[in-house]
């Protein structure tokens, strides 16, 4: 059987169930729809976090009543907006990109929505931003995270991330099945290897409680113990 494309996410599959699910479930603000619509035109728009799992992040935070929040992969913003929509007036996501240009098509949505003032935005590799959050006494101290980035960081990005999460705190980590490669064990790029370790780390370990959800590209959830 043929693992490989199988995982989409819902702007990659017009099937009904999702048409459904879409009718039934999202309920996405106007600027956020709006931020889609244009981030479907990018030529990388594939990069862009489903609009159902970017709505559970929501839900998440709004469920743990989050305030302090890591965003590790901006790409155009689509996530960040969501997050800085779901904390408080007084929160902060820290988002995290290299990529300035596609960040800047995202600016003008957080402004209009009225959260640019709860983005910390660093333009610089995400374990760097990470270390410096670290080194300046920051461990423990955020409630929730989103790991969207480069794929072959992943186990490195974790690590640092668990280190800044409170107890309690919910690590979500994206594109966890890659589309089905890691459950192929004839498919041994880097990319895949590295999110095929992070998957069966996790799993095994004592410091968080974990689940793997079939949504989007695959999504897991970790809560810190």
């Amino acid at each position: 059987m043929d693992l490989i494309n199988r995982e989409k996410k819902s702007f990659e599959n017009e099937d009904p169930i999702n048409e459904y699910i879409k009718l039934n479930s999202f309920r996405s603000s106007p600027v956020q729809e709006k931020l889609y619509e244009l981030t479907l035109m990018h030529p990388k728009y594939k990069m862009m976090g489903a609009p159902e799992i970017i709505q559970l992040l929501q839900n998440l935070i709004r469920a743990i009543k989050a305030k302090n929040v890591l965003d590790i992969g901006v790409f155009t913003g689509c996530s960040t907006l969501a997050q800085a929509l779901a904390i408080p007036e007084d929160g902060k996501v820290v988002a995290c990109d290299i990529q300035e240009e596609t960040v800047n098509l995202g600016k003008p949505f957080w402004e209009e929505a009225g959260v640019s003032n709860k983005i910390d935005l660093r333009i610089a590799p995400a374990c760097e931003t990470l270390d410096k959050l670290l080194s300046e006494g920051k461990a423990g101290s955020f409630d929730f995270a989103f790991i969207d980035a480069d794929k072959e960081r992943y186990p490195d990005y974790y690590e640092k991330v668990l280190q800044l999460l409170r107890p309690g705190g919910i690590i979500t980590i994206d594109n966890v099945l890659q589309r089905g490669r890691v459950a192929d064990t004839s498919v041994n790029d880097n990319r895949t290897l590295a999110v095929r370790a992070l998957n069966e780390k996790i799993v095994n370990d004592d410091r968080v409680d974990v689940s793997m959800l079939r949504i989007g590209d695959g999504l897991t959830i970790v809560l810190k113990r």
